[in-house]
């Protein structure tokens, strides 16, 4: 099974760049126009209504049944982010507006020191999931671009563009903030900090090209709250909190404070980087990498069936890279994890199961958990610096075991 599946990601059809961009944005642009074209789109309408609303002066986090239903969780930024693609008719917006963020993760998946074929790879494996996040009508595909180019950004010594992403994201999302987990890869760490503080600023002080500094400043303020309220809303919701939080917390039904759980989940995300000598291999980097997209979605109680773009990117840069190979074991995983995670929210998934166990208890997070408890271990237990797979040279494609 190991050879077909290493021969399979080699095939020139599989890996060739031409198909997997007519495929990505193909996708992209379908489930833009399904949506649109019904009149299915309030996500749609909370995104643009915070522009003209940052125009008029009204609050960014208020209720506008008469628009939308729901409200808005974005930064303040977010407002200005909308600016190109609130003035369009609203099909056209949707269509540009996740064209531009699924384009931002093709080329960020593109990017990776990673062999051809290993990156058509990523891009088959997460096709569904970019579906689902494109109807919804969801930035997670810009997260998780944002994330990878932070990482990638950061191995090529673009420190300044690195820092931008991780500003951009946190000042729209507040996901983006993982991406200081590559600070420590960094090769130029006093350019680093600078470019987060001039990010920081220019993005703080951005928002008020359309609106007032008070306008703006009280914007922010309310935003902490809104991420507050919305954080106990999400804890037994239905169709947040798809997390290894909401999991364990939906199957035991307790009431208890997360950071029983956040706090040994940074413990394990974090003890890896104390293996200094690691640093310089590149697979080794790589896992971080992924650890972190799957960190993202597991321990945030925003998680949404859309977050999973992000952790299945990082599913699948682990089995592009994983130092175990592609046995039995990890093969299943991956199988466990598009069956269960990917496939669950469609028609193809049996109904019944997805209405009385999936959702009810955020079973969609399972084998995304699995997934990271194995490659921390991997990242806990093996002696990088004695793999093949150094510092600058790519993980090419014979490296794929």
């Amino acid at each position: 099974m190991k050879n077909k599946l290493s021969s399979f990601i080699r095939k020139p059809i599989f890996s060739d760049t031409r198909l997997l961009a007519v495929l990505w944005l193909g996708v992209t642009l379908a489930g833009a126009l399904i949506k649109g074209l019904r009149g299915s789109y309030n996500n749609y309408l909370i995104f643009k209504g915070t522009f003209f609303h940052a125009l008029d002066g009204l609050p960014l986090f208020g209720l506008y049944p008469a628009e939308y239903a729901d409200c808005n969780h974005y930064g303040p930024f977010f407002s200005l982010f909308m600016a190109p693609f609130a003035s369009l008719p609203d099909v056209a917006g949707i269509c540009l507006l996740m064209t531009v963020c699924s384009l931002a993760l093709f080329l960020a998946i593109r990017s990776l020191p990673i062999g051809n074929p290993c990156k058509a790879f990523v891009i088959w494996f997460t096709v569904n999931e970019l579906f689902t996040a494109v109807a919804m009508q969801q930035l997670n595909i810009l997260v998780a671009a944002g994330i990878i180019f932070s990482f990638t950004l950061t191995e090529r010594k673009h420190d300044f563009w690195a820092a931008f992403f991780i500003v951009l994201l946190t000042a729209i999302k507040l996901y983006g903030i993982v991406g200081l987990a590559f600070f420590p890869f960094s090769r130029r760490k006093p350019l680093f900090v600078l470019s987060l503080l001039f990010w920081a600023a220019v993005i703080f002080l951005a928002p008020m090209l359309i609106s007032s500094p008070d306008y703006v400043m009280g914007q922010y303020s309310a935003w902490a709250h809104e991420i507050a309220v919305k954080n106990g809303d999400n804890l037994f919701s239905l169709h947040q909190n798809i997390s290894l939080l909401g999991m364990i917390r939906k199957i035991s039904g307790g009431s208890y404070s997360d950071l029983w759980v956040i706090v040994p989940g940074l413990v394990l995300l974090g003890v890896p980087y104390l293996r200094f000598a690691n640093y310089r291999n590149r697979r080794f980097r790589l896992l971080s990498l992924a650890s972190v997209l799957l960190f993202t979605v597991l321990f945030s109680t925003g998680s949404e069936s859309s977050s999973y773009i992000i952790a299945l990117c990082g599913a699948a840069i682990w089995w592009c890279v994983t130092p175990v190979g592609h046995t039995p074991i990890v093969n299943a995983m991956m199988i466990f994890a598009f069956v269960l995670t990917s496939l669950s929210p469609t028609d193809i998934f049996p109904r019944s199961i997805r209405m009385e166990y999936v959702m009810p208890y955020a079973l969609k997070a399972l084998p995304c958990v699995l997934i990271w408890l194995e490659l921390t271990r991997e990242l806990w237990c093996r002696r990088y610096f004695d793999d093949p797979a150094t510092d600058l040279a790519p993980i090419v494609d014979a490296d794929i075991k």
